[in-house]
């Protein structure tokens, strides 16, 4: 293969990463002044001031739960409908009026709430598919184009969040909501409209219109409905129960919301969010070990390589559930640690403090993308090399089951400038760049690698479906979160965390250290017997 050859970048692939650099500066644009945003507007106002905090981190969990449920409808819009240029088109112009939703009912719950579903569905039903999109455009010819392609993509994608975490905090505290959640519905015009811009050049993958005799959910429907001769049927009855727990939850929640009556057992702090997430986490779990129990049913009704892609895809599904954990500690930096900041105090008289542009607390978020910016990089030119020099290969899984850590690391630096707030000493906020630091090399580890990973063990049929699975781990992230939440507002777990003689503040962030440690051990032990996959696209296919 030429050298010529493996250099040529497709013409198409710019317009996607401007596309998404513009998303990316909206999204976190008005992403990372939310908390800041509702703890003092009035749509809580009807909230003790005690109780604002709390409110504000489950409307900004329950959003980040939106905006990864989401994807499950856009990845099945993609791949049996519509294909992924359109399906993304659309779904951008419903998250522009979510933007300017936001910007126009800053004092009316309703309607920036609506903005808010808006913007969870627009950016929810791109999300899979963009990264996916981008991977449609090279072959196993130029794949090794594809690794630097991700990650230049992964790089723009924090250019874009560097800016609007470091400016928009700004524009809400001097120019008021409605310009600093403006601004953000303007990028993604911009992002849409640079996304058409390069419709005539993009590699369209087909949908499947749900003719494929052997998609996914074919073979699993083969696989749990078929019968074998002098057997029952055991993975049936176990996705069954798992759609009865489901149902079961979901009654539990209506009887108590609509009715008003206490089911025994069932917390009342379970609002629909977190019902809804349960129930399609029992649906999930159950039904995968359902079909896992069956799948060899499937063979001779269905090709071999089906049979084995969906067994793949099972597997596929423990790694991205053991991810969620990461995503738990990792999203709450838009909301604990802002919160946390807001006690610090900025430290305006040091000579190396930028005060003229450093002012709030959640511009700290700034440092998260910027480190992203220096750090990819340096892995792929100096830390990578070096460790295959000295015998240690860091493979995909490696990489992320070390990022999980990293991120529990993070969360005890965090519990430890707590403790010090709590102990009544003045704590700068400068203290917040080690936990940001650590917490965004984890990040690097875990999700830049896992956008490569996804797409390179999905079949092609697949891909946009598996990839809304992956940001489905960021779903369950937040639900560890609102679960933690409701768990705090017990009294005997409240009197638990007194008896250590911690601050519930400081005890949940040594808690979700420690919940990453143990996901991270469960993470490396399964990644041993993990068989990697290689589904890139044959030239001749496209």
């Amino acid at each position: 293969m030429s050298a010529a050859r493996l250099g040529r970048l497709p013409r198409q692939v710019p317009y996607i990463i401007g596309n998404e650099a513009c998303e990316r500066f909206s999204f976190y644009g008005m992403r990372n002044i939310l908390v800041q945003f509702l703890v003092s507007s009035v749509l809580l106002a009807y909230l003790p001031d005690a109780e604002r905090q709390a409110a504000a981190k489950d409307v900004f969990h329950s959003f980040v739960i939106g905006v990864y449920f989401f994807p499950l409808l856009g990845g099945w819009l993609a791949d049996r409908f519509f294909g992924k240029y359109d399906t993304v088109l659309w779904f951008s112009l419903v998250y522009c009026a979510g933007h300017a939703c936001l910007a126009l009912f800053e004092d009316s719950r309703q309607g920036f709430y609506a903005g808010l579903l808006l913007i969870a569905l627009g950016s929810g039903g791109i999300k899979p598919l963009v990264v996916s999109f981008v991977g449609d455009q090279f072959t196993r010819d130029n794949k090794a184009l594809a690794k630097i392609v991700f990650d230049a993509f992964y790089w723009t994608i924090n250019f874009g969040s560097f800016f609007a975490s470091l400016l928009m905090p700004l524009f809400l505290r001097s120019f008021g909501p409605a310009v600093a959640f403006g601004i953000p519905g303007a990028l993604m015009f911009v992002a849409t409209f640079v996304f058409w811009l390069g419709r005539r050049q993009y590699v369209r993958v087909p949908p499947t219109r749900g003719r494929d005799p052997d998609s996914f959910y074919n073979v699993a429907r083969t696989a749990l409905l078929a019968r074998a001769p002098g057997q029952g049927r055991p993975g049936l009855a176990v996705a069954i129960a798992g759609a009865a727990l489901a149902a079961a939850m979901l009654l539990c929640w209506a009887l108590h919301a609509w009715a008003g009556i206490d089911v025994p057992y069932w917390p009342a702090g379970f609002h629909f969010v977190i019902t809804a997430c349960l129930a399609l986490g029992a649906l999930i779990a159950f039904g995968g070990a359902g079909v896992s129990l069956q799948l060899e049913r499937a063979r001779g009704r269905h090709p071999d390589a089906a049979v084995d892609s969906v067994r793949a895809v099972l597997r596929i599904l423990i790694v991205f559930a053991l991810t969620t954990p990461f995503w738990s500690l990792f999203d709450q930096k838009a909301s604990t640690w802002v919160i946390q900041g807001h006690a610090m105090a900025v430290p305006h008289d040091a000579w190396w403090w930028p005060s003229w542009l450093v002012k709030e607390a959640a511009q700290m978020q700034a440092l998260n993308p910027l480190l992203i910016m220096l750090v990819i990089p340096l892995n792929n030119i100096v830390l990578y090399p070096w460790l295959r020099r000295m015998g240690y290969d860091p493979t995909p899984l490696r990489r992320m089951g070390w990022g999980i850590a990293f991120a529990g690391l993070a969360w005890i630096f965090a519990g430890a400038i707590q403790l010090r707030i709590d102990g009544g000493a003045s704590t700068s906020l400068a203290w917040q760049a080690w936990p940001y630091a650590l917490l965004t090399f984890g990040e690097v580890l875990v999700s830049a690698t896992a956008l490569e990973f996804a797409y390179s063990q999905a079949r092609a049929s697949m891909k946009g479906v598996i990839m809304a699975f992956w940001y489905l781990a960021s779903t369950f992230g937040s639900l560890w979160v609102l679960l933690t939440n409701v768990a705090v507002r017990n009294d005997a777990v409240t009197a638990r965390i007194a008896a250590t003689g911690w601050s519930e503040n400081a005890f949940l962030m040594f808690f979700f250290a420690a919940f990453a440690f143990a996901a991270a051990l469960a993470f490396a032990a399964y990644a041993r017997r993990y068989p990697m996959q290689d589904n890139y696209l044959d030239a001749a296919a496209r």
